[in-house]
């Protein structure tokens, strides 16, 4: 998105964005037309891409154009384009490759948080339109608004967090890429995700009546260990989260399924907000749809029937930014003395300047960014003896996704008698061996695959993996 966002910036100035067909009406005038006080709905978008500001100054000509007052709010700053030779010069390094600061920077957006958006919504802005930022922010920011969350209320952040990390990749967590394909209906008609929060942090997760998809435990859990890393250390700007209690339990009653989720923790966020450079590489252009398992064929007429249906190449460069509202800092990071000037963050409304955010750091710590290896205990129960011989798919729902260069694999235990199977037999070294035909080693004593911390639930188990791969994927907007 941010890639194609600056390439098209770059040919036309109010360019940048996504344009997208958006109609706009009176949000007092009645379904059946009758004029008179209906509930406000206000929208949360980063749709903005690399000009916010021009995303919301089409806005506002479809909103003059159908007669609507609407307070439009834009939350800019997070471009560092302008600090592209300063970067350069303090010797910026990848997280994770240790590459160089490329040549040819295409763009270099910072992953900013809810803080804005509830801020701008303080402010009374119908719309709130971002740049780049945390997907789960576009949910955590409304519930700060509403709720009056304090930025050491950790707990309530995570719980927040954990919302909207399980419903912004949409359908993906209404069975739209289920281990258990087969029991999903009406692919072609796919609910999206519903979340109902309350102030003390539990939500139930459910979607419209009559639409297609599934909501339940299997579903719901196969998007939580989604691209999450370390899952006691999941690094956001608003609060670093630990999910490896979070309990998820299926209500009945529900048209399509819906469960309730709760058990989320947090601690205070690092320091540092994550910034992704993109950089031009060449060209590379790939379509393909691949369908793989046991039913590769099955599964891959229905994808096609559905879609029919339904509707008759640049690089990410990550590294991090500090939060610090010093006008000129001095800090080490990845064992090098980086040089960084301020970053604002500012507000509009209505394509008038209103308000400049400077983040509090009595909040944040630097303790999370430690990315030791965990110890994991080799204690083994309840083990029965014999051979055995199943599909992964038998044992376990699960679900993989990207970070730039890292493969996270999420694996979940259909049944808690099912784990210490799982926990046997998919070590490091077993998954290292898979996927080494994939796996790049710059030194043959490396070890590229990580087995995170795992814990045992009422329900189910969850642990889960990281790999480095040869291809880089299209980048993830979580942080």
């Amino acid at each position: 998105m941010v890639a194609s966002a600056s390439a098209a910036a770059a040919v036309r100035r109010e360019a940048g964005f996504p344009r997208l067909r958006l109609p706009v009406r009176d949000h007092h005038v009645a379904a059946d037309g009758r004029q008179g006080p209906v509930s406000r709905v206000r929208v949360i978008s980063n749709a903005g891409g690399i000009n916010p500001l021009a995303c919301a100054a089409a806005l506002q000509e479809v909103a003059k154009k159908a007669d609507v007052d609407l307070k439009i709010a834009v939350v800019s700053g997070d471009d560092l384009m302008s600090e592209k030779e300063n970067l350069k010069g303090a010797g910026i390094t990848d997280l994770e490759s240790g590459k160089q600061f490329p040549e040819n920077i295409h763009s270099i957006s910072v992953y900013f948080g809810a803080r804005p958006i509830s801020r701008a919504l303080d402010l009374g802005a119908d719309i709130v339109v971002t740049g780049r930022c945390v997907d789960s922010a576009i949910v955590l920011g409304p519930l700060i608004h509403s709720f009056g969350w304090n930025r050491d209320d950790y707990d309530l952040l995570a719980a927040g967090s954990l919302a909207g990390h399980l419903i912004e990749c949409g359908a993906q967590c209404t069975g739209g890429i289920f281990t258990d394909w087969h029991t999903v209906p009406d692919w072609h008609n796919i609910g999206f995700p519903i979340v109902e929060c309350s102030s003390e942090g539990d939500f139930i997760l459910s979607k419209p009546p009559n639409t297609g998809g599934l909501i339940s435990f299997g579903t719901v859990a196969e998007q939580l260990v989604y691209e999450l890393g370390n899952p006691q250390r999941y690094l956001l700007p608003d609060v670093t989260c630990d999910f490896s209690h979070v309990s998820i339990t299926e209500i009945p009653g529900f048209d399509g399924g819906a469960v309730k989720v709760c058990g989320a923790k947090g601690l205070p966020p690092s320091t540092f907000y994550k910034v992704n450079a993109t950089y031009l590489d060449g060209f590379r252009a790939t379509a393909v749809c691949p369908v793989g398992g046991p039913k590769a064929v099955e599964k891959a007429k229905r994808t096609a029937e559905n879609i029919l249906q339904r509707s008759p190449v640049l690089k990410p460069f990550f590294f991090y930014y500090p939060k610090s509202n010093v006008q000129v800092h001095v800090l080490h990071i990845l064992g090098t003395q980086v040089l960084y000037t301020v970053l604002q963050i500012n507000l509009f409304l209505n394509g008038q300047h209103v308000e400049i955010l400077e983040d509090d750091l009595m909040f944040t710590s630097d303790e999370v960014v430690s990315f030791g290896l965990p110890k994991i205990s080799s204690e083994l129960k309840d083990l029965p003896s014999g051979p055995h011989t199943y599909r992964l798919e038998d044992l376990a729902y699960t679900r993989s996704g990207d970070k730039g260069n890292s493969v996270n694999i999420g694996v979940i235990a259909r049944h808690p008698l099912y784990y210490p199977y799982l926990k046997k037999t998919l070590t490091a070294q077993a998954l290292e061996n898979y996927f080494q035909h994939l796996l790049e080693h710059e030194k043959p004593e490396e070890e590229l695959v990580t087995r995170w911390s795992e814990k045992q639930y009422p329900k189910a188990t969850l642990f889960e993996r990281q790999a480095v791969t040869k291809d880089v994927g299209e980048e993830s907007d979580s942080q």
